[in-house]
């Protein structure tokens, strides 16, 4: 920056009128390209922009940087509405864009620049005028998370759905960038929530990657597909699965997503959270198969108006009534039972082989069985409580059938014995 430019830059017309009238270079350029025009319209600097155009000679008013951008690009770029009106009434040129095909309109709508864009959308530049990685202004503002911008080119006509060369349309940067408000907007305006990205990501899979809970409820509520694929066949529980998004994972279990589907290596989200060691996701996703299971065979017991139960989770349940029972089957998977005892109830009460693989991923030791047959136990207590049955009377009998009524006979005496009266017992 010589001293000429630097007069531009801080809006110094004096010292600049002095210099040039000293016989100063006026087609000066710094490293980066900028020239004197560039220099006032990026600082907002009126005065010494009018000088340079109308005491000046032979200043092209188009002329641009090592970027491609014009004064007209800079004043857009950084929000300068004053600088910008001084060279539309100069008779700028509109539409040029930048060496990236950045028009003003996607460097102001990127930069959050409202004021600005405002009086773009008003002089009528092309809205769906797309740049080189296909973003349009509404997607470039939609990357840069503004959404007063967003709501503003959407209500100037822009299209909500466009797609970039990535394949990314305003819904998906929404997500990538957390911001549940503009997700909100770009939905209620008709963004579609189920429009994959060149990875195959849909928005819903963005939102459980990037652990945004409020925005994956979101796009549930609008209707994204639970069951959508990416590139690597992985639906978004399978993404919840890897990266240990337990709330996340909980959001899409009670939706009532497809357990069965397989990612490219053949491995289900129940068998991608085993892999990961996600004990507790996946204890989740088997109550979930399990009570899946259930109400296909019970779908009178099933309330349509709440099909899955206001009060329904997934994750361990700390009440306090439950805890003298939850005593009963801590006792009785670390003391009562055999190493494999365990299995043979989990299939009594029709785990599945998958089910039961999966708890038995999880390995801490010789005595590593106690800790399976408690996390068995605890997920069949789950859908016994969901079901509505006697959770007492299921476990007498799940242990007889496995030829162990001695045991059954202790276990109900001892509850009888604990709660005080044997009525009490049989309403656990």
């Amino acid at each position: 920056m010589n001293a000429l430019l630097l007069s531009a830059w801080f809006g110094h017309l004096q010292i600049l009128q002095i210099l040039v009238n000293s016989g100063a270079k006026i087609h000066c350029e710094n490293k980066d390209g900028l020239t004197l025009l560039h220099c006032a319209a990026q600082k907002g600097h009126v005065p010494v922009l009018a000088f340079i155009m109308e005491d000046l000679e032979d200043v092209p008013l188009d002329h641009a940087d090592k970027l491609g951008r014009t004064a007209f690009h800079r004043a857009a770029e950084h929000g300068q509405l004053d600088a910008l009106d001084f060279l539309v009434g100069s008779g700028c040129d509109h539409s040029v864009k930048d060496k990236e095909g950045n028009t003003a309109l996607h460097l102001a709508a990127g930069r959050g620049h409202l004021a600005v864009l405002q009086r773009l959308v008003d002089i009528r530049l092309d809205l769906e005028e797309q740049n080189v990685e296909g973003l349009t202004a509404l997607n470039a503002a939609a990357e840069g998370v503004h959404p007063d911008c967003v709501q503003l080119l959407l209500e100037a006509g822009s299209c909500v759905n466009a797609l970039t060369q990535k394949k990314q349309s305003c819904l998906h940067y929404a997500v990538l960038g957390g911001s549940e408000d503009m997700a909100r907007t770009l939905i209620h305006s008709g963004g579609h929530t189920n429009m994959a990205d060149h990875q195959g990501l849909f928005p819903l899979h963005l939102a459980v990657k990037h652990n945004f809970p409020a925005l994956v409820q979101l796009l549930l509520d609008a209707g994204s597909d639970l069951d959508a694929t990416d590139n690597r066949q992985q639906t978004p529980l399978h993404l919840a699965a890897e990266h240990a998004r337990q709330d996340i994972a909980e959001m899409l279990l009670i939706a009532g997503v497809n357990l069965n589907l397989r990612d490219k290596q053949g491995k289900t989200a129940l068998a991608v959270a085993a892999r990961s060691n996600h004990v507790s996701l996946v204890d989740m996703i088997i109550k979930a198969d399990r009570l899946y299971t259930w109400e296909k065979d019970h779908p009178l017991r099933k309330d349509p108006k709440d099909p899955y139960g206001k009060n329904l989770t997934f994750k361990q349940d700390h009440r306090q009534e439950r805890q003298q029972f939850h005593s009963v089957l801590w006792r009785l998977a670390s003391r009562d039972l055999r190493p494999h005892e365990w299995k043979k109830l989990a299939y009594c009460w029709e785990f599945t082989e998958a089910h039961v693989h999966a708890i038995e991923q999880q390995w801490t030791g010789t005595k590593s069985y106690q800790e399976h047959g408690h996390r068995m136990l605890l997920i069949w207590l789950h859908g016994v409580a969901t079901a509505g049955e006697n959770p007492g009377k299921a476990l007498f009998e799940g242990l007889v059938a496995i030829g162990r009524r001695n045991l059954a006979e202790s276990i109900r005496k001892k509850a009888n014995a604990d709660l005080g009266a044997p009525s009490r017992c049989t309403a656990m």
